[in-house]
C-alpha cells in the first residue's frame, strides 16, 4: 500500500501540496488528475524519490520495485528489442554469468532463478509490448538511435512495462502514442497485476483502464472510486452540497453578526451578544471548493464563404522523395461543414495527407481542386517547439493585429486565456497547455475555412479538452482532426478516413467498429507470427527441417542444465565410493583396541563425508528438478 501523510511541498515559494494525505491500496489502478500546473508530475517524482518533501512522508514497501518512465529517451546503438531486454538487469546479469560459469551448483542456481524470472518467455513478452506500441518485427531489430525522440520515448515506456514493477508510475504516456497505441495501452493496463498511478487527460483511458481517480486540487489529494465519469458526477454533487452548506453557514454568520452589532452596547443583551461572538469564533468556515473556470476556445467564423467542395483530390499521389510516393490512389472530397478524423497507425501517412491538404506538400500525381480559394489553418505539435522562446503572447498578437490598439490586442489575448498575468510572459516560461492555446489562437485567428489539427490535446487537461470540444462544435468551418483522444473524436467528428496500405479511404463505421477491427487485426497478426515461428497451431505440424532445428535448439538450451545434473551425480558417486572405503577400514576387528587414535580420526572423517554426501545429494536433486522442469516445459529457455 502507498501512504502519503501530511505532504507539504513548495516550488519557488508556491505551495503545491498543503499537508496532503491519502492511502492507495495495493493493486489499485489510479488515474491522477488535476488542472495543468497543479503538481501531478511533482507528485510522481516525490513518490519515486527523485525529490524530497518539505515535510510529511511518502511510504511504500521498500522491497517492491517501482517503475517510472525516464525523462530522457534511450539513445543507444543497441537494437530496441535488446535494449528493452537489458533493462531487466538481473536477467541480463544471470544470462551473462551462465555463459562463463563452471561450477555445476552455481549453473543450476542460475537457471533456477532464470526460470523464476520467466526468462524463457522474456523475448516474446518484450516483442509483444513493442508491437503493441507500434514497432513491427523489422523496427525491433533497428538501433534506438534510428528513431526520433517521440518513438524512443515509446521504447522507454516499453522497458518499464516489460519490467512489470509492483508500483508503475506513468506520466501522460499517450502523448507519444497514436490512437492504436493508446487502445493497446488501455487494454494492457486494465489487466496489469500490480499498482498503477497514471497521469492522463485521456477521458476514455481514465474510464476503462483505472478503478480509482486521485484528484489533486488546492494542494489536497482526494481518492474517488470508479472511473473518470463517476468521479465527475460524485465531485459535482459534493461541490453542490458544499456550496449549499456554505450558503447556509454564511446566512447564519450574517444573522449572528447583525445581532452582535445591534445589542453589543445594551447591558441586558451584552451576555447574549458575547455568547454569540464565541459561537461565531468556533464556527469553522466552509471553503468554496469550486475551481476557477476554464477559458473557452473561441474559433472565429470563416472570413470568406467558399462553396462546397472546399477541396477535392482525384487520383492523387503524395510523398517526399521523387518516384517514392507515401500515399497513392487518393480520391477524397472535403465540404464546408465536414468534420473528419484521420485514423491509422503512426507512419502510415496521416501527417503526410494533412500536409498535402494544408498546402505544405505538392501532389506528385493526380489533381487537387479548390486549394487557391480555401483558407486553411494548420496546427501541428512540432510547431510548439518553433515558437520564439523570447517572444510573449503580446508580441505575437502585435503581428496578428498590426493596426489594432493596445486595448484591442489585450482584449483579444484575454479572450484566448492570456490575461494580464500571462500576456507579457515569454513563451519559454509558458506551460505546454498555454503554448497549445497560443498556437491554436495563431492557427485560427484570421478565420480559416478549414482547420487541420494534428494532436491538439497533448498538453491540455481534461477540462480544457472539454472546452476544445465545445469550441470545435461551435466553429462554422470544416475540421480535419488527427488525435489519439477518442472522446474528442467521438464528440466532434462525423466522418472517418482510414489511412492504411498506402492510401486513404472513408471508413464505413464508428470508433467502436474501428476498435473492433484493430483487435481483430492484432489477433490475426499474432496467429501469423505463431504460424511463421517454431510454435505451430493445433492444426498445423512443422516440417521435418523445422522439427530438427527446434530439437537441436532445445538440446543446446538444455545442455547446461543436463551437465549440471550429471556433474552433481558424479560428485555424489565419488563421495559414496570414498565412504565405502572408510567403512571398510572402520570394520577391521581390532582397529579400536589396537589403534584408537586412527579409529577416532576415521570416524570423524566419516561424519564429515556423510554430511558432504547429504549436501551433494540435495544439490543433485535440485539440479535434476531444474532440468526436468525445463525439459517438460512447453516453452524452452
Amino acid at each position: 500500500m502507498l501512504h502519503i501523510n501530511d505532504l507539504t511541498y513548495r516550488i519557488d515559494g508556491k505551495l503545491i501540496f498543503d499537508q496532503a494525505t491519502v492511502g492507495i491500496p495495493a493493486g489499485h489502478k489510479v488515474g491522477l488528475v488535476g488542472r495543468n500546473g497543479a503538481g501531478k508530475t511533482t507528485l510522481l517524482r516525490l513518490i519515486a524519490g527523485e525529490i524530497g518533501p518539505e515535510s510529511g512522508s511518502v511510504n511504500w514497501p521498500k522491497t517492491a520495485r517501482l517503475g517510472y518512465v525516464a525523462q530522457e529517451a534511450p539513445g543507444s546503438d543497441m537494437s530496441i528489442l535488446d535494449w528493452v531486454l537489458n533493462t531487466d538487469v538481473e536477467r541480463a546479469s544471470l544470462l551473462a554469468e551462465a555463459e562463463t560459469a563452471t561450477d555445476p551448483t552455481r549453473i543450476a542456481d542460475i537457471h533456477l532463478r532464470l526460470t523464476d524470472l520467466g526468462a524463457h518467455s522474456a523475448p516474446a513478452r518484450a516483442a509483444q509490448i513493442l508491437a503493441g506500441l507500434g514497432f513491427d518485427d523489422a523496427d525491433q531489430k533497428r538501433p534506438c538511435t534510428a528513431f526520433s525522440g517521440g518513438w524512443r520515448m515509446r521504447v522507454a515506456l516499453a522497458s518499464v512495462l516489460f519490467l512489470e514493477p509492483e508500483f508503475l508510475l506513468l506520466d501522460e504516456p499517450t502523448n507519444y502514442l497514436d490512437l492504436e497505441g493508446a487502445l493497446w495501452l488501455e487494454t494492457y493496463l486494465s489487466s496489469y497485476p500490480h499498482t498503477v498511478i497514471i497521469v492522463s487527460h485521456d477521458r476514455d483511458l481514465l474510464n476503462r483502464a483505472v478503478n480509482a481517480i486521485l484528484h489533486l486540487s488546492a494542494g489536497k489529494l482526494t481518492l474517488y472510486s470508479g472511473g473518470y465519469d463517476t468521479f465527475e458526477e460524485v465531485r459535482r454533487e459534493r461541490q453542490r452540497l458544499e456550496l449549499k452548506l456554505k450558503k447556509k453557514q454564511d446566512d447564519e454568520r450574517r444573522r449572528i453578526e447583525a445581532f452582535v452589532d445591534r445589542f453589543r452596547a445594551k447591558a441586558t443583551k451584552a451576555a447574549q451578544a458575547q455568547s454569540r461572538l464565541k459561537a461565531l469564533a468556533r464556527m469553522k468556515p466552509i471553503a468554496a471548493s469550486v475551481e476557477a473556470g476554464v477559458v473557452p476556445f473561441a474559433f472565429p467564423k470563416p472570413r470568406k464563404i467558399v462553396a462546397s467542395p472546399l477541396l477535392r483530390i482525384e487520383h492523387g499521389a503524395v510523398g517526399y522523395a521523387e518516384n517514392a510516393p507515401i500515399l497513392t490512389d487518393l480520391d477524397l472530397r472535403i465540404d464546408q461543414d465536414d468534420r473528419i478524423a484521420l485514423l491509422g497507425q503512426n507512419g502510415n501517412g496521416k501527417s503526410t495527407l494533412a500536409k498535402l491538404i494544408a498546402g505544405r506538400l505538392q501532389l506528385m500525381g493526380g489533381q487537387l481542386y479548390g486549394a487557391k480559394k480555401t483558407d486553411i489553418g494548420f496546427f501541428a505539435q512540432h510547431q510548439l517547439d518553433e515558437l520564439n522562446p523570447n517572444e510573449s503572447p503580446f508580441d505575437v498578437i502585435e503581428r496578428l493585429m498590426p493596426d489594432g490598439t493596445e486595448a484591442r490586442r489585450r482584449a483579444a489575448l484575454g479572450a484566448h486565456g492570456f490575461g494580464a498575468d500571462k500576456a507579457d510572459t515569454k513563451c519559454e516560461h509558458l506551460s505546454g497547455g498555454e503554448k497549445a492555446r497560443l498556437l491554436l489562437m495563431i492557427t485560427s485567428f484570421h478565420g480559416p475555412n478549414l482547420l487541420i489539427l494534428d494532436e491538439p490535446t497533448n498538453h491540455l487537461d481534461v477540462d480544457s479538452r472539454e472546452e476544445l470540444v465545445r469550441g470545435l462544435n461551435a466553429f462554422e468551418g470544416a475540421v480535419i482532426l488527427i488525435s489519439h483522444d477518442r472522446h474528442l473524436i467521438d464528440s466532434t467528428v462525423d466522418r472517418l478516413w482510414l489511412v492504411h496500405g498506402g492510401t486513404a479511404q472513408p471508413f464505413d463505421g464508428d470508433m467502436d467498429a474501428y476498435r473492433r477491427q484493430l483487435l481483430d487485426e492484432r489477433t490475426a497478426r499474432r496467429h501469423r507470427a505463431r504460424d511463421r515461428g517454431s510454435d505451430p497451431g493445433p492444426d498445423q505440424k512443422p516440417d521435418r527441417a523445422t522439427q530438427r532445428r527446434n530439437a537441436a535448439q532445445r538440446r543446446a538450451e538444455l545442455a547446461p542444465l543436463k551437465r549440471a545434473a550429471d556433474a552433481a551425480e558424479h560428485r555424489v558417486n565419488a563421495l559414496s565410493n570414498e565412504l565405502t572405503t572408510l567403512d571398510a577400514a572402520l570394520s577391521e576387528p581390532d582397529l579400536f583396541s589396537t589403534n584408537p587414535d586412527r579409529a577416532q580420526k576415521l570416524s570423524a572423517e566419516r561424519g564429515r563425508l556423510a554430511k558432504r554426501i547429504s549436501e551433494e545429494e540435495d544439490a543433485w536433486i535440485q539440479a535434476l528438478e531444474v532440468y526436468e522442469h525445463a525439459a517438460n516445459a512447453p516453452d524452452h529457455l
